[in-house]
């Protein structure tokens, strides 16, 4: 690898820093083993490890520009340098649409400073960004681990002759028809019991299961082995 771009002033009078284009872009590393001077698709594409049909999108997303040379497709230093900030910011997460607001953004930078502030800020945010996800990750994590937490005692809700976590086959025959999904009002009517029975027999079933509610109940059950 190598930097490039160190100095804004390397590309000042270069033929492809038009007006409307950034003047200042962050200073970069470009792959190794490009060529100097103007680059040839096909090398572009295997510098950055894309496809041409990667490149020909980003053009129709106005992130980069190719020339032309006879009929050979190329792409300029400035838009070489483009590349190498979009391939960063693709590597980690940036979506096209900020990218394209990143770009913008460079193309009223009034120096090489601003313009690596700008791109240190972008890179920040989506720091951020990954941290909220990460952050939602370990929560869901979390919850899910504490679904799936056997009893303090792993065997005691398979087993009638170990006390009070042990199932009876009522509270078996309960937790199979919860397991099918059946509301109370149809618990009691296939269990041939009361609507208020059923609700203490289900109330007693998620307590020894030590779970928040019937899916827990059920969920630790299959774990188990209790119920199929």
């Amino acid at each position: 690898m190598r930097e490039i771009y160190a100095r804004s002033e390397d590309r000042e009078n270069t033929p492809e820093a038009k007006p409307g284009r950034a003047r200042f872009l962050p200073a970069v590393r470009l792959p190794e083993g490009l060529p100097e001077g103007p680059v040839a698709i096909a090398d572009m594409a295997n510098a950055f490890g894309v496809t041409h049909r990667t490149l020909h999108f980003y053009e129709e997303k106005n992130l980069i520009k190719a020339g032309r040379i006879g009929l050979m497709r190329v792409y300029h230093a400035h838009d070489v340098h483009l590349m190498a900030i979009i391939t960063l910011a693709r590597e980690v997460g940036m979506p096209i649409a900020t990218i394209q607001e990143l770009m913008a953004e460079l193309e009223q930078a009034d120096s090489q400073e601003e313009a690596d502030a700008l791109f240190m800020e972008a890179l920040m945010v989506r720091k951020r960004e990954l941290m909220a996800s990460l952050s939602t990750v370990h929560r869901q994590m979390q919850q899910i681990t504490h679904l799936v937490d056997r009893p303090e005692d792993p065997h005691a809700a398979g087993n009638d002759n170990e006390g009070d976590g042990a199932l009876s086959p009522l509270e078996i025959q309960c937790l199979e028809l919860m397991a099918e999904g059946l509301t109370p009002v149809r618990l009691a009517r296939s269990m041939a019991m009361e609507v208020r029975e059923v609700q203490a027999l289900e109330a007693g079933i998620i307590q020894k299961f030590n779970a928040h509610n019937r899916f827990q109940a059920v969920a630790k059950a299959v774990l188990l082995g209790i119920i199929k």
